[in-house]
Formats: structure tokens, C-alpha cells, sequence
């Protein structure tokens, strides 16, 4: 999907990712931790205002332990976000403060999981989503270690009440008295809460309710916020880095100059047209060489003759349509392939860029004037012969072996890369483009050595008896 200029927090984001020193990502972090940790605060001052509502429900007393130990990591977490932290003086260890911060922050969050009931909602967003943030902005190695400590902390805790120990716990866990028509019904999670006193069915199924929606509504609370702005921080990520990706396969496989396909990435398409090459379709390839572009860049400098190669490369764009592929293959010479066109079709086209490129006229200080041509070579391989080719390469494999061509040979006496269909068509590509570019550039050399601004066919050079193409196959 396309990036929109209105992305909420892409630019911003990406920056402090990407750019930002080790210091302020640190702050960056204690930052949403900040966040996190004051939503757990307003969670306390939430329910000491409904006291009267939810004391049936949850432990005053520790609600009042926990508000205290919430409202001082806040402000500790809020200091290491601060111009004021530490980790962005320069003569403190910034490493250091980056393990204090992730251990302090673990450790709360396991504490907060183990008072509020072991909630698997608020345990998975906490691990996985707290550690996969943290790994984006400080140093890996830290993050890695406190969610393995986290893990450990919180197995140990979910083992501590089969061994007689009892952890503190927001629940309200009173003794009562109840129905004994219903105690078996009722599981251990749904006796969250009740009060002190006896009660009849419906008060117990009331107080349960309440309490359920209590618990699971806080348990939403606390994780689903972290959980959806986790999500968000990734799909954006995800969307800067898929930008970067494109971005770096656009430098590495185009001409910066000529915003053309460059020569690498002009070959492997032209080995995948080779691959895909179907019955009754040709396969021509042109290649085109200016003329006495050293000249240019001698007399006019080279920023003129950076001018030349760009101006012929947008008439070589415009000319040429989607399915032709083009690259600028070195220098001052250009790549043409054409897949699907007969040898006839392929010297129409390279005359018509012949004569569009003699029509530019490039201008130098607003008064000289001067006019560029180009040598063409065309070579055009039909799909028999394509597919002898490949057939003479599936012979060669055999005999490389020691085996006979028969068919009936057993398959033992094959190497594994006879029948490596990938390898041996990448193989194969490579050496049927080394043949068409090599064909090509001979009949470029004659286009130059007949006085230039010509198009020759190898073709024609090849039904005519030139040695000069002959040798190419060892004939």
C-alpha cells in the first residue's frame, strides 16, 4: 500500500528509529513506558474514587501499597525521559542506565501481573509486545535478558501457591458462607469475590458477575491500549521499512545517472525472458554504442557528455515500450532486448532509435551546438534454435559424465545437476546471453568499422559467411 503524506507519525517515527542517537531513543522508550505505568495510575484513582462500589471487590489496603509503588516508578520513568536523564549526559554510561530502566520496568510489570491475577492477556501484550518495542530502541542484548528474567519471575510466581506461599493479590478473597447446592459448581476464578457474609444464590451470582466484569474489563484496559499501540509502532515500521527496501532495490538495480536498468539487473531480466520463453516466439537483442562520445567528453567536458547518455536515455525510454527491457550496460552503450519480435521487427526498431537519437540536438553555454548518432547491432535468435541450444546443453551435461545419450540410460549415471531443472536453466540463460550479446557487439564493431551511425544485422553477417560471426561458434 502507498504511503500517504498524512501517515500519522511516519515521518516522525521513522526518524527516531532510524536517526536518532542511542540517548534519545533510551528517552523515547522511558517514554512509553510513562505512558504505560499512568494508565495503571488512573486505573488506581479510578477505583479509589468508586471505592464505595468496588471495596466488595478488591483490597483497599494494597490498592493504596500499590497506587504508592505506581506513582514512584512514574516519576522515575518520567525523569529517565526528561532533558534531565541521565543517559543523555555524556559522562554517565548510557548501557547502564538503559539496564536499570529495562530491569525497573520488568520488574514492575511482573508485579503487576502477579497482583492482578495472573492475567494471561495482560502477561502476553506485556512480554511480547513491551520486549519487541524495547528491541527497536536500546540495546538488544538488555531487552533479551529481561524478558527471559521476566519469564522465569513469572513461572516462579505461578508456582509459589503449591508451595505454601501466598503472594498479594488486588482480589478480595473473604470467607463465606455458601450454598451447599453449589459448590461444586462455582470454579476456584469465578469465587474471585464475595463478601463476609452469608448469601443466597442470587447475591453470590450478582457478586460474581460484578466481579468478572471488573476484572476483565481492567485486564482489557491495561492491555489492549498497549496492544493496539504496539501494532500501530510495527505496521508503521513495516511501512518505512518496505519504503527502504524499494528504495534500495531502486539503487541497485538502476543507472543513477540515466534512470535507467543498470547492466546487472538488465541481464537477469533478459535470463528470465529467456526462461519464459514460449514456442514460436524470438528473442532479439540490440546494442547500441554512441559515437565518438569520447570526443564529447574531451571537447565539451563531462558534464555534457552526462548530458548525452541522459538525453538518449529518455529517447531510448520513450521510444521503446513496457515489455522491451533496456539498460545502460556501460559507458556510453545501452541494452536492448526484445522479447517476442522476429529478426524484421527488431531492425525496424533499432532503425527508428537511430534516427531519433541523430535528431537530438544538445546545446552547450546556450550557443554550440551539436548533434549525437549511434552504431546499432542486432542479433536474433529464433525459438528452434533456442531450443537446440538447450538441448545441445543437455547433451553436453551427459557426456560430461561418462554416460551415454541414450534415453533408456538409468538415471544413476546422471549427475544431481542434470537434473537440476533451476540450475541448468540459469546455466543455460547465461550462456544463450552471453551468445546474443557477443553476436550483437560483432555486428555493433561492423556498424562502427562501415562508418558509423548504422545498424547492422549478425544475421545477415551470419547468411552471408563473415568469419568474424562464424568464430563466435567455433564454426
Amino acid at each position: 500500500m502507498a504511503v500517504s503524506k498524512y501517515y500519522l507519525g511516519y515521518k516522525k517515527l521513522s526518524k527516531a528509529v532510524f536517526e536518532w542517537q542511542a540517548a534519545d531513543r533510551t528517552s523515547l522508550l522511558a517514554s512509553f513506558m510513562v505512558m504505560d505505568v499512568f494508565s495503571h495510575w488512573l486505573w488506581c484513582l479510578f477505583v479509589w474514587y468508586q471505592r464505595d462500589v468496588y471495596s466488595a471487590f478488591i483490597d483497599m489496603s494494597l490498592l493504596y501499597s500499590l497506587w504508592t509503588g505506581v506513582t514512584m516508578v512514574c516519576v522515575f520513568l518520567l525523569w529517565m525521559s526528561s532533558r534531565f536523564s541521565p543517559a543523555k549526559n555524556p559522562h554517565n554510561n548510557l548501557y547502564t542506565w538503559q539496564a536499570v530502566l529495562i530491569t525497573v520496568y520488568s520488574v514492575y510489570i511482573t508485579f503487576i501481573i502477579v497482583i492482578l491475577g495472573y492475567s494471561s492477556l495482560v502477561t502476553g501484550v506485556s512480554l511480547l509486545g513491551s520486549a519487541m518495542l524495547g528491541m527497536l530502541l536500546i540495546r538488544r542484548r538488555y531487552v533479551w535478558r529481561a524478558f527471559l528474567g521476566q519469564i522465569i519471575a513469572i513461572l516462579l510466581v505461578t508456582l509459589f501457591p503449591y508451595c505454601g506461599i501466598t503472594l498479594p493479590s488486588l482480589r478480595q478473597m473473604s470467607a463465606i458462607t455458601l450454598p451447599p447446592s453449589i459448590h461444586s459448581y462455582m470454579t476456584y476464578s469465578d469465587m474471585t469475590i464475595m463478601k463476609n457474609e452469608a448469601l443466597n444464590w442470587e447475591g453470590i451470582n450478582y457478586l460474581r458477575q460484578s466481579s468478572n466484569i471488573l476484572w476483565r474489563s481492567t485486564h482489557m484496559y491495561m492491555s489492549l491500549p498497549k496492544a493496539i499501540f504496539i501494532i500501530y509502532m510495527f505496521r508503521t515500521l513495516l511501512v518505512v521499512l518496505d519504503n527502504s527496501r524499494k528504495e534500495t532495490l531502486q539503487h541497485a538495480n538502476q543507472d543513477e545517472l540515466t534512470q535507467l536498468k543498470n547492466r546487472r539487473y538488465g541481464l537477469m531480466q533478459m535470463k528470465q525472458a529467456l526462461v519464459t520463453i514460449e514456442e514460436t516466439q524470438d528473442i532479439s537483442v540490440i546494442l547500441l554504442d554512441l559515437d565518438w562520445f569520447k570526443e564529447v567528453n574531451d571537447n565539451y567536458g563531462h558534464d555534457v557528455g552526462d548530458q548525452v547518455l541522459i538525453t538518449v536515455a529518455q529517447t531510448l525510454s520513450q521510444s521503446l515500450t513496457d515489455d522491451m527491457i533496456v539498460s545502460r550496460y556501460g559507458g556510453e552503450e545501452f541494452l536492448i532486448v526484445l522479447p517476442d519480435k522476429s529478426h524484421a521487427s527488431a531492425m525496424v526498431i533499432a532503425e527508428q532509435l537511430r534516427r531519433s537519437i541523430a535528431e537530438n540536438v544538445i546545446t552547450v553555454d546556450n550557443q554550440t551546438t551539436f548533434t549525437i548518432t549511434a552504431s546499432l547491432g542486432v542479433y536474433s535468435l529464433t525459438y528452434k534454435e533456442c531450443a537446440s541450444l538447450k538441448q545441445a546443453n543437455r547433451a553436453a551435461g551427459k557426456t560430461e559424465t561418462g554416460c551415454e545419450l541414450d534415453e533408456s540410460q538409468p538415471t544413476e549415471c546422471y549427475t544431481e545437476s542434470t537434473f537440476d531443472n533451476q540450475t541448468e536453466f540459469t546455466q543455460l540463460s547465461q550462456d544463450i546471453c552471453q551468445l546474443l550479446i557477443g553476436t550483437a557487439d560483432k555486428a555493433l564493431y561492423e556498424a562502427k568499422h562501415r562508418g558509423r551511425n548504422q545498424v547492422v544485422s549478425a544475421n545477415e553477417m551470419w547468411a552471408a559467411g563473415d568469419h568474424r560471426i562464424n568464430s563466435l561458434y567455433g564454426t
